[in-house]
């Protein structure tokens, strides 16, 4: 009898240890029978790709089990997680690109080893996503999102007269940049200036700098951008939320957002804390990047890839351009309507 219990009680603990060895980074409805995926995002303390790793999680139910991994903003460390991915045999994959420059080499790696690729938020080059039929992209243009935001900035500009401090019907105004070459940075710079210009206000850039999409180092740069240039500085342009809140709390510092003292800053996201900074009055708007959408449309792109089928409107609910690209609209954001980006 004891030798019974002692054999019983010795298989619920190696059941027990099996199961504790599960992979908790995994999503999906459980059944067996789903197709694996792989998702490398290019770091995970990114507060915008924060929400699209939800959305994925969301999504993905009932339809791929998806292992996420975090590539640390590290383009060798998410080449050896793709590596990893097809030794393990996944079914499609989902790339956040660190560099956008190095989605040739992944795209060469599956292509080699026949499984697809959903490439998300940092579009690959145009010759890159040649390479292959099995390559797709889900992202927004980032020459809207720096369309919108000169907009917000303009709009202002145009309805509060008081924001031209010096009245000399010039925006003096001061950018922070997201990542040195990146695609985004460079277009939402670039447009975001040109819609304020094709509003009819004439602009002076004061100071730019690039503060690597991060929030602390935009809260450095704008402390120095105010050391140098002051009060003569009449509004504030953010290639993301993280660095425009950065600028917010450089500002604060400054006595600004005290009684009548403001100033107009804007950035592109629409995240959460970017949405309480709307309700406070200390951000003056910012531009929806649908993070929602663009986890839904990469999981739903990966599945149909991964059964071995051709993504499609109908199968993937979201139109494909050109065969390849699946673009999700930006909108703006002002505090007039906040519960557009909630929702």
């Amino acid at each position: 009898m004891k030798k019974t219990a002692a054999v019983i009680l010795a298989g619920l603990m190696a059941g027990s240890a099996l199961a504790g060895c599960s992979n908790s980074s995994k999503s999906g409805s459980g059944s067996s029978d789903l197709p694996e995926v792989g998702a490398a995002i290019y770091k995970f303390d990114d507060t915008f790709m924060s929400g699209v790793r939800s959305s994925i999680d969301k999504y993905a139910k009932d339809k791929v089990k998806v292992d996420i991994v975090d590539s640390q903003n590290s383009q060798p460390t998410q080449n050896d997680k793709v590596d990893l991915f097809i030794t393990k045999k996944k079914k499609a994959l989902i790339v956040n690109p660190v560099d956008r420059t190095a989605a040739g080499v992944i795209i060469d790696k599956a292509k080699a080893a026949s499984v697809p690729v959903v490439f998300l938020n940092r579009e690959p080059l145009p010759e890159d996503m040649k390479k292959w039929d099995k390559v797709y992209y889900v992202g927004a243009k980032a020459e809207e999102s720096g369309t919108m935001e000169g907009q917000i900035v303009a709009d202002y500009f145009k309805a509060h007269p008081e924001a031209d401090k010096n009245k000399d019907g010039v925006l003096q105004y001061v950018m922070l940049k997201g990542e040195p070459g990146h695609q985004d940075a460079e277009l939402r710079t670039q447009y975001s200036i040109q819609a304020i210009q094709d509003a009819g206000i004439k602009v002076e850039k004061l100071a730019e700098d690039t503060a690597m999409w991060d929030r602390v180092k935009g809260q450095e740069k704008m402390a120095a951008f105010l050391g140098a240039n002051g009060d003569k500085i009449e509004a504030v342009l953010a290639n993301n939320d993280d660095m425009a809140l950065g600028a917010v709390e450089a500002l604060k510092a400054a006595g600004y957002f005290k009684g009548d003292k403001f100033m107009p800053v804007v950035g592109v996201d629409a995240t959460q804390p970017a949405l309480q900074a709307l309700q406070d009055g200390t951000l003056l708007g910012t531009v929806l990047n649908d993070a929602d959408s663009q986890g839904k449309a990469s999981v739903n792109l990966a599945a149909v890839l991964a059964k071995g089928e051709t993504p499609s409107k109908d199968n993937v609910g979201f139109d494909i351009s050109d065969n390849q690209y699946v673009w999700i609209s930006y909108k703006k954001i002002t505090k007039d309507n906040i519960n557009d980006a909630k929702n």
